[in-house]
């Protein structure tokens, strides 16, 4: 245990580190080595005693330099000139849980032979959290429902009794309701780190329709509340929340949300896609960043089922379409003619 209670590890003489024969990290310095040198900000959020954060050390290339108790790592870590991640985390976190907030940083460092590298951790909220206070009205219209909180990493059962905080990997996060033999997405929401959002669910028997979102901010972490009214169609923030197509190739299993692009191409293939007019195919499109994109791997593909939807976004019938920016709302898959893509398309929008 240090002494320090700031969890400091301070630069020590070379003559005063112990040496410990059975691992190299800790051994003398050798003609060469560098050092590492680690502390954490003095910080007053509430969070777990620093000194049983999890301390990963890896060089460029992914290999552990260390990885243990942060308590329980050397003074200073000796190291070979190079680049390196250095992570400390409250708990290890990879799947969704209740009550688990993870606190902790990462940064890079590089060391030089004979030199001194100062790695200066905060200790912030790594993950995202979501909890649904669930209105009797509601419970009540739907007494035999069941609700599930989910994103792409995993999901839970929020019962109607639940109260605690669900937490997961900052990204999009689904609520559903499943009610008999029916299943339906009430609202999806992109969730960052630091951010909990505490959401009241009701089911509209009051006939209101307006809801609110208010931002409040305390030592450690972004609080945002708001209403979910069940019956009364998409929220004014669905469409301002829309993902764009970098977001939305890195949230592939995310259902029922927006995402917004350009119109850059279409001819789908698996090895190829078509970037000029005139057009073949009326079943798909591509959509990028810039109107300027010319790589299909940088894309968003879209599958244009029949209907509606392919009759006004197909680049054969419309190749004016080509260069608009458009909203789309439906499913994110991991794979479609080879890369990411839409596909359950119920909505779009122009823009």
């Amino acid at each position: 245990m240090r002494k320090s209670s700031i969890a400091y590890l301070a630069l020590v003489p070379a003559f005063a580190l112990p040496a410990v024969s059975c691992d190299s990290v800790f051994r003398q310095p050798e003609t060469g080595k560098g050092y590492l040198n680690v502390r954490f900000l003095d910080e007053k959020a509430a969070v777990p005693d620093k000194e049983d954060f999890i301390l990963s050390v890896t060089d460029a290339e992914g290999g552990s330099i260390y990885y243990g108790k942060y308590g329980d790592a050397p003074e200073t870590i000796i190291a070979d000139p190079g680049s390196y991640t250095v992570s400390a985390v409250s708990r290890e976190f990879k799947e969704p849980l209740f009550d688990a907030p993870q606190y902790g940083d990462t940064k890079k460092a590089v060391v030089s032979a004979g030199q001194t590298s100062d790695v200066l951790l905060e200790c912030v909220q790594q993950n995202a959290g979501i909890r649904l206070k669930i209105d009797r009205d509601f419970q009540s219209s739907y007494p035999n429902g069941a609700l599930m909180v989910k994103s792409g990493f995993g999901k839970l059962m929020y019962g109607y009794s639940e109260t605690r905080i669900a937490y997961f990997k900052p990204g999009l996060v689904s609520v559903i309701l499943n009610n008999g033999p029916s299943e339906v997405t009430l609202f999806t929401r992109m969730l960052e780190s630091r951010q909990v959002l505490v959401v009241n669910v009701t089911s509209g028997v009051d006939g209101q329709t307006k809801g609110c979102v208010d931002i409040q901010v305390d030592t450690s972490r972004n609080w945002i509340s708001e209403n979910y009214e069940m019956g009364s169609g998409a929220s004014e923030s669905d469409v301002s929340e829309a993902l764009n197509v970098t977001q939305a190739k890195a949230n592939a299993g995310a259902t029922d949300v927006w995402v917004y692009g350009y119109i850059v191409g279409g001819d789908l293939s698996s090895s190829k896609c078509s970037f000029d007019a005139p057009f073949t195919s009326r079943t798909n499109i591509v959509l990028a960043s810039k109107t300027s994109c010319r790589d299909k791997q940088a894309c968003l593909s879209v599958q244009l089922s029949k209907g509606d939807v392919r009759d006004a976004l197909n680049l054969v019938d419309h190749p004016e379409n080509l260069g608009r920016k458009v909203y789309l709302k439906g499913d994110i898959v991991a794979s479609y003619y080879g890369v990411e893509g839409l596909q359950g398309i119920s909505e779009y929008m122009w823009k």
